[in-house]
């Protein structure tokens, strides 16, 4: 397979955009990029999940994601509570944790609409129909971890009124 010039600008542009993005969201967050995820996964896509689910979603171990969750409760950004079955915890924002949550939306958003701002209206139109195939192609079974979208802004994208083209790909391929 060959490796041009397209790929090799892709690839920088990932690790350009998501070092930003990183530093940006953490810095919201207080804590690292895992923090940052989980506390967008929890205000845009999580209700209550169980420990487990929210590990599969960030990628983390269960180990990882219980120290995780343990800073996060620290400084008051998330409370566990009983699960949907009794012998599981959940996971729960409070209202710290949304407006912390917040940041780390608001500060995403500003590294990315930096990131895009040389482009004219038609550019970014175009770009966002080479993005979500790319996307689609990219898209991962179902209970894969490290979700796509944990730190995605729902609104943004539409996923809950069919504008995201994972989520509409998704429905399609698994139902």
């Amino acid at each position: 397979m060959a490796f041009d010039g397209t790929a090799n600008r892709l690839g920088a542009l990932a690790l350009a955009v998501g070092d930003r993005m990183q530093e940006a969201a953490a810095g919201q967050a207080g804590h690292s990029d895992s923090a940052a995820a989980a506390l967008s996964a929890l205000v845009h896509i999580l209700d209550r999940p169980s420990v487990d689910h929210l590990r599969r979603l960030l990628g983390l171990t269960s180990s990882g994601t219980v120290r995780l969750l343990d800073r996060l409760q620290e400084h008051g950004y998330i409370k566990r509570v009983p699960g949907r079955d009794g012998r599981e915890t959940a996971i729960t924002l409070t209202a710290a944790g949304r407006r912390a949550a917040g940041r780390v939306t608001k500060a995403r958003a500003q590294v990315l609409e930096e990131a895009l701002a040389p482009l004219s209206a038609g550019e970014r139109e175009t770009l966002d129909a080479a993005l979500s195939k790319i996307l689609v192609g990219l898209m991962r079974e179902p209970g894969a971890v490290r979700w796509t979208c944990r730190l995605c802004d729902t609104h943004a994208c539409g996923r809950y009124v069919g504008g995201c083209p994972v989520g509409n790909a998704a429905r399609e391929r698994y139902g």
